[in-house]
C-alpha cells in the first residue's frame, strides 16, 4: 500500500486487550437514536412534524460495516418515521423504535439475531442508554455523553453524537478485526506501486 503521511496513526488502535478482545467478538452493532446518530437536536415544524439531521459519514460506516458482514440495527426509545426511512435507506438489519426498555428491546434483538450479547456493541449517549451499555459486549458512549454514562461503558469515543461517533465504532471494531484495510481497498486499491 502507498505510503500515507500520519497513515501508521490512523491505523494504530489505542485499545487495552480486554477492550481489542471484546471489539474482536463483534458481529451486530447497535446504535441509539437521538444523541447518537444525530447531535440530539430535535426539529419540529407548524405543522407538528419531526425533523433529525442525520451524519452522511456515520450512515456511510454503517454501509461499510454491512458489506464487511456485520450487521447493524438501532434501539431507540422514541418512535419516528424518519428513523424506519433512515434504517431501511441504509439497509440496517434491525430496527427496535418506541423501546421504553432498552433491555427488553436487547433481548429481542439477541432472539431475533440469534447472537449472544458478547456478539453485540452498543453505542449510546445517555442514562437510558447505561442498562444496554451494561448489557452488550462491547458498550460504548459518545464523546458528549454525560459523565455517569461514560463510567459505565468499555469504550468512549471521541467523536460526539451525529459528528462522527458511529463512524468512529464501525471504523474501531472493522480495525479491532482486521477488516479495515480490505475495505479500503475498494476506494484506495491494492498496492500500487
Amino acid at each position: 500500500m502507498p505510503e500515507v503521511p500520519g497513515r501508521e496513526k490512523m491505523l494504530t488502535m489505542d485499545l487495552t486487550q480486554e477492550q481489542l478482545s471484546a471489539a474482536r467478538k463483534i458481529r451486530l452493532i447497535a446504535f441509539d437514536v437521538d444523541g447518537v446518530l444525530t447531535d440530539g437536536r430535535i426539529t419540529y415544524t407548524a405543522s407538528g412534524e419531526e425533523i433529525k439531521s442525520f451524519n452522511v459519514r456515520d450512515g456511510h460506516a454503517i454501509k461499510l460495516a454491512k458489506r464487511a458482514g456485520l450487521a447493524t440495527g438501532i434501539i431507540t426509545g422514541r418512535t419516528s418515521s424518519m428513523v424506519e426511512f433512515r434504517a431501511r435507506e441504509l439497509g440496517m438489519d434491525y430496527l427496535y423504535q418506541g423501546a421504553k426498555d432498552k433491555v427488553q428491546a436487547m433481548d429481542a434483538l439477541l432472539e431475533e439475531s440469534g447472537l449472544t450479547s458478547e456478539q453485540v456493541a452498543y453505542l449510546g449517549d445517555d442514562i437510558v442508554d447505561i442498562p444496554v451499555i451494561r448489557r452488550a459486549g462491547l458498550g460504548c458512549a459518545v464523546a458528549d455523553a454525560p459523565r455517569e454514562v461514560k463510567a459505565w461503558t468499555d469504550i468512549v469515543l471521541e467523536s460526539a453524537g451525529g459528528d462522527g461517533a458511529a463512524r468512529e465504532l464501525v471504523v474501531l471494531i472493522l480495525m479491532a478485526q482486521d477488516l479495515w484495510e480490505g475495505v479500503l481497498e475498494r476506494y484506495i486499491g491494492s498496492d500500487a506501486d
